[in-house]
């Protein structure tokens, strides 16, 4: 199999969207190589929004993957690649790798904290809490787990955040070896690196993962009745019932972006949290509207201002379920166009 390109193709043309997916492509019956992209195009979407947590990135990366592929393969030719997933997959995760340095730097000047881009997954929460640390333990090859993973794992706002502190090296063999259940020689090809080499990456981050993220999982219910009694001791202004539900050890980030008022840092223990929420909620606003969604896998809360989505609310849990650990609140309008598209699906 020829060598992936990584570089920027030649804008020949666009990737034809839907309008209703991420990266979405419509298929023109006559293109072999959109028929292609089309039947991968979930599968690269979820693997480069693991590792840059950017809706808006990850549908950059999807575009230059396309151009790529099309530059690669022609319009309606690709009987000469063997494997065109794990091709596909090369290409995605390597520009994924190169337009890393850019996302940095773009973080670097950003106006207070920055948290992964909200995706929401469905209309109801799965309960489920990082199954994904850990290989996805099914039998067959890497294109099944994949398939599998993609349908059943998401990776939680909670983990996304913890992936920001390693490498994009690191990043990148973490997703695909324990997201999606590749091998590490496979890994190996797609980053043109040794099997050595590459198992060495995931020891790291496995280990710096696992020291700041224990696995656990959360009960589907559990979940739902802890978010929901936060939601009504927020809205009632009840501190008390708040300072029951929340970590004595809780903290709680806020992404505004410059553009929303929200906290320049995290917010650390139990009372601060609480008072913060507490106030937050007693606010005046108009038309104020509480929506639970499934938001990278976890119940979690939409907040609708005028009919419009203002903010995107995640709650961690500890290990035993009882209490909040974690709080992040997402309220830069840039971040939530996928809660927006959702809502026109």
């Amino acid at each position: 199999m020829s060598e992936p390109e990584t570089g920027t193709a030649p804008r020949t043309g666009t990737v034809p969207r839907t309008g209703t997916a991420p990266g979405g492509l419509r298929e023109p019956a006559d293109d072999a190589a959109t028929r292609v992209f089309v039947d991968h195009r979930d599968l690269l979407f979820s693997v480069v929004y693991n590792m840059l947590g950017s809706v808006a990135d990850a549908e950059d990366v999807l575009q230059e993957t396309w151009l790529s592929w099309v530059g690669r393969v022609g319009r309606s030719q690709t009987a000469d690649i063997d494997h065109p997933r794990a091709y596909l997959v090369r290409i995605a995760v390597n520009h994924a790798l190169a337009g890393q340095a850019g996302a940095a730097r773009r973080r670097e000047t950003y106006i207070g904290q920055w948290l992964p881009e909200p995706l929401v997954t469905g209309g109801t929460g799965t309960g489920r809490s990082d199954a994904a640390l850990g290989p996805a333990g099914v039998a067959g090859d890497a294109s099944d787990a994949a398939d599998r993973a993609l349908r059943t794992e998401s990776v939680s706002m909670a983990l996304l955040v913890v992936l920001e502190t390693l490498t994009p090296l690191e990043r990148a063999v973490f997703v695909l070896h324990e997201v999606f259940g590749y091998a590490h020689t496979e890994i190996a090809g797609i980053l043109d690196r040794s099997p050595s080499a590459v198992r060495q990456l995931a020891r790291r981050a496995r280990e710096h993962v696992h020291a700041r993220r224990p696995r656990f999982r959360t009960r589907p219910r559990v979940q739902r009745q802890v978010t929901e009694r936060f939601v009504a001791a927020a809205l009632g202004g009840d501190v008390g019932t708040l300072m029951e539900i929340l970590a004595p050890d809780v903290a709680m980030w806020s992404d505004g972006g410059g553009k929303v008022r929200s906290a320049p840092r995290p917010i650390l223990g139990r009372e601060k949290v609480a008072r913060m929420v507490a106030g937050f909620a007693a606010r005046p606003r108009e038309g104020l509207d509480i929506r639970y969604r499934s938001v990278n896998g976890d119940l979690s809360v939409v907040v609708y201002e005028g009919g419009a989505p203002y903010g995107v609310m995640v709650m961690d849990l500890t290990p035993d379920g009882d209490q909040v650990s974690g709080v992040y609140l997402v309220i830069n309008p840039d971040k939530l166009s996928d809660v927006r598209r959702s809502e026109g699906d």
